[in-house]
């Protein structure tokens, strides 16, 4: 019988009741360790409802934020995906179980390599890099989807530029989670629900 983390049945009986259907989205929250993102001091939190601090200052956010933020980007299997704020890499691992390949920016050289070490054992499909992710990964364009893990206050054109013709954004923008779809000669933008995360942070963090 196979060993199931304390508290990982729970947080998926919860997820479920709270309106996320998406099997591939569940399966993909069932089969990612979270306690393997998170410090080992909140060990014992990892599958609790709450956003959990992480290294750098920042947080992970709580697992429903995660689920309804991959729930919205809709990501098929032959999707390229770009995550802005990879932070413990827990929600790009999520992603990976989605696609074929993820690539994720973070300011934060640390947790560029804290990632890195949960990503390569769990989830050896992400490439994270360190950078600014206001500037997105021009090396790799077009995406078909992209989701950005930090508040921001206006659509990000530098982004919306990476999209493909039908490719999605997904960002929380002034505290509404908000699709941005690329069709047609002007973005689409649908409003989906009130959503809090920490705000995106300008450059590369220099001592961190």
């Amino acid at each position: 019988m196979a060993f199931i983390e304390p508290g990982l049945y729970d947080m998926i009986m919860r997820l479920r009741g709270r309106g996320i259907s998406d099997t591939n989205i569940l399966r993909a929250m069932e089969k990612v360790p979270r306690s393997a993102f998170v410090l080992q001091s909140h060990y014992s939190e990892a599958y609790d409802e709450k956003d959990l601090p992480i290294a750098c200052g920042q947080s992970l956010p709580a697992p429903l934020s995660v689920a309804i933020m991959c729930q919205t980007l809709d990501v098929k299997p032959d999707h390229k995906v770009l995550q802005i704020g990879t932070g413990s890499g827990y929600t790009a691992a999520i992603l990976s179980q989605l696609c074929t390949r993820v690539y994720s920016i973070e300011r934060y050289q640390t947790l560029v390599q804290s990632a890195e070490e949960a990503l390569n054992k769990h989830a050896p499909n992400v490439v994270p890099k360190f950078g600014d992710g206001r500037y997105g990964w021009r090396g790799q364009t077009p995406f078909d989807r992209i989701l950005i893990t930090a508040g921001i206050k206006s659509p990000p054109k530098a982004l919306i530029d990476q999209l493909k013709h039908d490719g999605r954004l997904v960002a929380v923008i002034d505290d509404m989670l908000t699709i941005i779809e690329k069709s047609g000669n002007k973005p689409k933008e649908t409003k989906v629900l009130r959503m809090q995360l920490s705000p995106i942070e300008p450059g590369k963090a220099q001592a961190l």
